[in-house]
């Protein structure tokens, strides 16, 4: 692929933490008749909910006392727990009328799942599977985004490697995509506001659900994974056209 806009923010050692605060401004893309994709790195601790998710899944005061940001998205789906520089968190506005627009709900996601794909294989991440179909629902992705599995999603064997949300308007569509470098529930298990028993439960199955990057590509879970993952992102995205940034203001 030749080289694309905001190549040159993408090289070693430039990447900028942000305040996740900011990331869920949808209306900052609605007026983009262009492609966008934005590289995200969080600051400071957050647990992200889905549009539909109660505010009460969260316990307040655990989130208060530990420094935890609750915040909220457009998109569906369960709640993600960012901790700083994790996970890697990509977002991406395809206009309407765009080639990599689709009506279809389900379909329109396949491609981000085969863009991640192709760009984790290419550091070694074989063999991964893009989910096809509807939502495969547990007993726990209401709660836990990386407890289910959806449309465009990436697994490696029986385990989630990359989660995708879409949120969408007449203009076009914005798909969240993230993969943690590190996979560890246990610092969203202990802020859900459930019973200890379920508590108990999460804490046994969850481990399972997901893989991050660092034991999927055998390598320490460093700045420098990061920013190579970036790096084979920007040069494996479909086409060219692409606005390319790491956090717009």
């Amino acid at each position: 692929m030749g080289a694309l806009p905001g190549d040159g923010l993408l090289t070693p050692g430039t990447f900028a933490s942000s305040d996740p605060d900011r990331w869920f401004d949808v209306e900052r893309f609605r007026p983009s008749t262009r492609r966008r994709m934005v590289f995200r790195r969080a600051d400071r601790p957050a647990v992200v909910l889905g549009s539909t998710q109660a505010a009460g899944l969260v316990d307040a005061e655990a989130a208060s006392a530990a420094g935890v940001a609750v915040l909220r998205r457009r998109s569906g789906g369960g709640a993600v727990h960012l901790r700083p520089g994790d996970p890697i968190w990509v977002d991406v506005w395809i206009p309407r009328g765009d080639p990599l627009w689709s009506d279809d709900v389900i379909a329109g996601a396949h491609w981000v799942g085969r863009w991640w794909a192709s760009a984790l294989g290419s550091l070694g991440a074989e063999p991964l599977t893009v989910h096809q179909g509807r939502s495969v629902c547990s007993e726990w992705s209401s709660a836990v985004c990386f407890a289910g599995l959806g449309p465009g999603e990436v697994s490696a064997g029986e385990r989630k490697v990359v989660g995708v949300a879409q949120w969408r308007a007449r203009q076009g569509a914005l798909f969240h995509s993230a993969a943690y470098l590190r996979w560890d529930p246990a610092p969203l298990v202990a802020l859900l506001a459930v019973t200890d028993d379920a508590r108990r439960q999460m804490a046994d199955a969850l481990p399972e659900v997901a893989v991050g990057l660092e034991e999927l590509l055998g390598r320490p879970a460093h700045r420098a994974l990061f920013e190579s993952v970036v790096d084979r992102l920007g040069r494996h995205a479909p086409g060219g056209g692409w606005e390319m940034s790491e956090d717009p203001a």
